[in-house]
């Protein structure tokens, strides 16, 4: 157990994190002692019925462990509506948001869109979690009923989708390779046992992360993680895209502040009970995983394998492109009852010591030649 102070879960729920223990303790033992933190991480969060992700526990909002922007408020969605809205105009009728947590995010979009009238005919949820597809439908159905039936849930990405694909807080929790330089070149992370616990073990580098480390250059002693999955889904994304665009919303940097010299420990960050710590061996299946998002390494990703950068901007210059302010005015501030928890998200969502310059909007295009308002103003791709 980590030396700082977490809530004790229930015996049921320790139970469940023994299951998944066992079953990584398997793995570690069919692999010679030793599995890469990727793939570590992935049976963490991703373990049939037993992963962080795809059990029953919640995970999401005041009674999970963490909260997204679209559970805080619908001016998020709402917000978001507007961009969707000017995608959708360009003739297309479809969106697929990745991984809809909770569902929230589609309500609010859904919702606004039909305010609009620029409601799409299909709105598709690639969502790998049996439990979060039943939670989104619930959601859904007691917000929209009157939409669920544009809603359709699918297992893995379309072959040949036109049209706009959304994903907010997705990459941060695709499994990452932990890397540190050391005098003989870049050592990969991995998990061995020690007794029954895990514990980090490192070995050289494989060629593919030998090869992104030594661009990196990094020092001797400095660790961090490299996104190959992240990358790979983009370019996954970029094969299924026929034409339209991509916004991905999620936490993390460019290259040169990912790997500052003063962030030399990573940003492996894990959360549970709306606490945050750094230890990815507590209670495995109980707790997210993340990393931040190497923005740079996300763009390369994309324009090789065909898509155009569109834009790259801080979460609040993109919401207050799209209007944030004047749909947060749709609330009287004589109001207060209403105005005042509204302005309070819109605060959160916008200030720079919170999520405002934290979280980054990219976006790709193929076959998709429109400007897009959330770059409008204050766009930086200069700084990829």
């Amino acid at each position: 157990m980590p030396n700082f102070d977490l809530p004790t879960p229930s015996a049921e729920a320790l139970a469940h994190s023994d299951r998944l223990t066992a079953l990584i303790r398997g793995e570690i033992d069919a692999s010679s002692g030793w599995i890469p933190f990727s793939r570590y991480m992935e049976l963490a969060l991703y373990a049939p019925g037993l992963g962080y992700y795809t059990a029953g526990a919640r995970k999401l909002g005041r009674e999970g462990d963490f909260i997204t922007a679209p559970e805080m408020t619908p001016l998020f969605g709402q917000t978001l509506a507007r961009q969707a809205a000017e995608v959708l105009e360009s003739g297309f009728e479809q969106i697929l948001e990745i991984g809809a947590g909770s569902g929230a995010l589609a309500a609010s979009l859904l919702a606004e869109l039909e305010r609009m009238d620029r409601l799409p005919r299909n709105y598709y949820i690639l969502e790998v979690s049996p439990d979060l597809r039943e939670r989104e439908r619930d959601l859904l159905a007691a917000k929209v009923p009157h939409l669920l039936e544009r809603v359709t849930w699918l297992n893995q990405l379309p072959t040949v989708y036109p049209g706009l694909v959304i994903a907010n807080e997705v990459l941060d929790a695709m499994p990452v390779h932990i890397v540190r330089g050391a005098a003989s070149g870049a050592e990969e992370g991995g998990v061995t046992r020690e007794g029954d616990a895990f514990a980090w073990a490192w070995r050289p580098a494989a060629a593919e992360l030998l090869a992104t480390a030594a661009a990196l250059q990094l020092p001797e002693g400095y660790q961090s993680e490299i996104q190959l999955v992240a990358c790979g889904f983009v370019r996954s994304l970029a094969q299924s895209m026929a034409k339209g665009v991509i916004l991905l919303i999620d936490y993390g940097f460019p290259a040169h502040e990912y790997y500052h010299g003063q962030r030399g420990e990573g940003t492996l960050m894990c959360h549970y009970r709306h606490r945050a710590h750094g230890d990815p061996f507590f209670l495995p299946g109980l707790q997210d995983i993340t990393s931040h998002v190497d923005f740079s390494a996300v763009a390369r990703a994309g324009e090789e394998a065909g898509l155009e950068l569109l834009g790259y901007a801080g979460q609040a210059q993109f919401l207050i492109n799209c209007g944030i302010t004047d749909i947060l005015l749709r609330t009287p501030p004589e109001d207060a009852a209403a105005y005042l928890p509204q302005a309070s998200a819109a605060q959160q969502l916008l200030s720079p010591s919170e999520m405002g310059e934290l979280f980054k909007v990219i976006a790709f295009g193929k076959d998709y030649a429109a400007p897009l308002m959330g770059f409008a103003e204050g766009e930086r791709s200069h700084s990829l």
